[in-house]
């Protein structure tokens, strides 16, 4: 290979490799400044890819610069990220170090006196001549010339270094878990990108008149590959640090985010330096063929990345991937409230039609109310049935209604100008709802064809309302989950260091513990007895240590003792009521746990639907925990 060919293959590497880490560098600071700014490590990843981008921004920019006044100001330009880079990499560092407990004033403060050094150097290179001075040209690369500190410079960028990778290795021996271990030593290896990238641009000055042009661009290829790559591995160690979201999905993100950003960018730039800079191609303008080409490859590229998105799914997913390929199926398995609401208003016009009716409605029982789920004709109608009558009524009048599995005349239950029947649940014949159909005749008359599509449409419906029921405690699990996976997120994200003092005090009582609400749900599951209740965290409560006397010192009379008195201290004054608000979660505590009645008793008794049921349950177990919390602050205060 010729020189010439050598030098053009070279200065070409260079220029793409250049972009592709703009273009990475700009991805990943703004990935990182997007999905993880509350993090004091990622607002340093922040600040040090700045830097780094905007010196390898100057560099694309001088290959088309000819004119020294230009150079001059573009060099110096450059020089913003190169004086702040050791200074964002100490900051990094500390940061990064602060995450395994290892905080330090003194540290903090040299992180501020880094910062204005670094000001202070750039200050001297935009305004004097005292780091570094004029613009000299060789071999086609224009350079700037030492001044009388730029020595004193250099040993501050290499010492700074030096002591921003002291920090990585301490804060890696710091780490409690094989998992943070190996991300930090990732960073140990990826960490002297920043600095070892950046520094040939800091010898340029000094070694500008020994290096030939070509072994300059070959220091300077290899360097640029080993910043695309450690940059990458920086910014994919950063993006877990602080985030509340599992493993599997930061990595997701994070890949798809390469794959369809940057990626498709690199190419894009690859395919414009690729088309040569001549007039015409193939008889076509230079710029239509780029137009072409261009458009014609990012739509390939992510045609691409769409059919590969299972493959590299399975990838990432390797140990769950039946669950995750449940997990990413869900949302269209569930039907939202529309899609239910759309089915029973299709199914009561289409009931409405063959029984020849000309108004209907169908209504849910929620509380001590009714209310229209949907309805057929005139709302008016159904809205002045439903005031006409309370729910205890129509239960009353519909319990003999479809007591076999088929409909017949007889189930048709008239009231007020209404055909009644009951809507229940398949699986356990719990009430779901009511409907009704606008009378057409004194008696229900119907053939036995009308009886059987009749019965066909109201499983239907009864279907759809048991599918909402379902869902509806799906999504009440899954917002009362919402919280607790918050937690565990913000434990697996916090740092690995536990202070004496923290442990001490979540040994002393368990209402401080995060599971304390879990450890009450679980006592009152098995109230009457059981390992869960005997064996208990709930042991370690002052207010059951001094119930212990009283209780035989049996422990799991204590607790019950201690959970009968907090149940009580929720019951309101006055006359019980079953069906009152106020009484609810006192009821469902009484009936479900001290006194043990099965849930489908307790709903009929309360008149509550079974999913509004399991939502009053859960608030009822928080609001016993809260008392049990108090009566342990009680029992603190009245010790002290």
């Amino acid at each position: 290979m010729s020189p010439d060919t050598l030098t053009a293959v070279l200065g070409f590497g260079n220029l793409v490799l250049a972009s592709a880490n703009v273009i990475i560098g700009f991805s990943l600071f703004v990935y990182i400044l997007t999905h993880n700014l509350r993090s004091a490590v990622a607002r340093a990843f922040c600040a040090l890819t700045a830097f780094v981008t905007l010196v390898y921004v100057i560099d694309i920019t001088m290959a088309d610069v000819r004119g020294l006044d230009a150079a001059r100001l573009w060099l110096r330009v450059q020089w913003l990220g190169i004086a702040f880079v050791p200074a964002a990499y100490f900051h990094f560092s500390d940061a990064l170090l602060k995450t395994t407990g290892g905080s330090s004033r003194a540290r903090t403060l040299g992180v501020w006196m880094a910062y204005g050094i670094s000001s202070l150097a750039f200050a001297l290179v935009a305004l004097s001549d005292q780091i570094v001075d004029q613009v000299a040209l060789r071999d086609t690369i224009f350079h700037l010339t030492p001044g009388p500190y730029f020595g004193l410079f250099a040993g501050y960028y290499i010492l700074i270094s030096l002591i921003g990778w002291v920090n990585i290795t301490r804060a890696r021996d710091a780490c409690l878990t094989s998992t943070s271990r190996r991300r930090m030593a990732y960073l140990m290896v990826a960490f002297l990108a920043p600095s070892v990238g950046v520094f040939p641009f800091l010898l340029i000055p000094t070694m500008a008149h020994a290096l030939s042009g070509t072994l300059f661009s070959i220091l300077t290829l290899v360097s640029n590959i080993g910043i695309v790559l450690m940059t990458i591995v920086i910014g994919y160690t950063v993006a877990y640090q602080g985030v509340l979201l599992p493993d599997r999905v930061i990595k997701h993100r994070l890949l798809h985010f390469l794959l369809r950003g940057p990626v498709v960018a690199i190419l894009v730039v690859v395919i414009m330096l690729s088309i040569p800079h001549v007039p015409q191609i193939w008889g076509l303008p230079r710029e239509t063929i780029m137009v072409v080409t261009v458009a014609g490859s990012v739509m390939t590229l992510q045609v691409l990345i769409s059919l590969a998105k299972p493959g590299i799914d399975r990838l990432i997913y390797r140990r769950d991937r039946q669950e995750i390929n449940w997990l990413q199926s869900l949302d269209q398995r569930l039907l939202t409230s529309t899609d239910l609401q759309q089915l029973l208003e299709n199914t009561l016009i289409a009931l409405c039609d063959l029984l020849r009716a000309p108004s209907g409605f169908i209504v849910t029982m929620q509380g001590d109310s009714l209310a229209i789920r949907v309805f057929s004709g005139s709302r008016s109608i159904a809205e002045r049935f439903l005031r006409a009558f309370s729910v205890p009524q129509l239960v009353e009048r519909i319990a003999s209604s479809r007591q076999d599995e088929f409909l017949a005349n007889e189930d048709f239950v008239s009231m007020d100008g209404h055909w009644l029947l009951p809507l229940r649940s398949r699986s356990d014949q719990t009430t779901l709802g009511l409907l009704g159909i606008r009378m057409t005749r004194d008696k229900a008359a119907y053939s036995d064809a009308d009886l059987e599509a009749s019965y066909g449409l109201v499983r239907r419906a009864e279907t759809a309302l048991e599918d909402m029921r379902l869902q509806q405690q799906v999504f009440a699990l899954i917002q009362a989950l919402d919280v607790e996976l918050g937690e565990i997120q913000g434990w697996r994200s916090s740092p690995f260091v536990v202070s004496d003092s923290s442990l001490q005090h979540l040994e002393m009582s368990p209402v401080h513990s995060p599971g304390f609400a879990q450890a009450v749900k679980e006592a009152l599951g098995q109230y009457w007895g059981g390992p869960k209740l005997s064996q208990s965290s709930l042991r370690r409560m002052r207010a059951v240590q001094h119930a212990m006397g009283e209780n035989d010192n049996v422990p799991a009379k204590a607790i019950r003792a201690v959970l009968q008195q907090a149940i009580e201290r929720l019951k309101p004054d006055g006359p019980r009521s079953m069906t009152s608000a106020e009484w609810l979660i006192y009821n469902i505590l009484d009936l479900r746990f001290v006194q043990g009645h099965r849930i489908r008793d307790i709903v009929t008794r309360l008149s509550v639907s079974e999913s509004d049921f399991y939502r009053k349950q859960r608030v009822a177990i928080e609001q016993v925990a809260e008392t049990l919390a108090q009566m342990e602050r009680d029992s603190t205060e009245s010790a002290s």
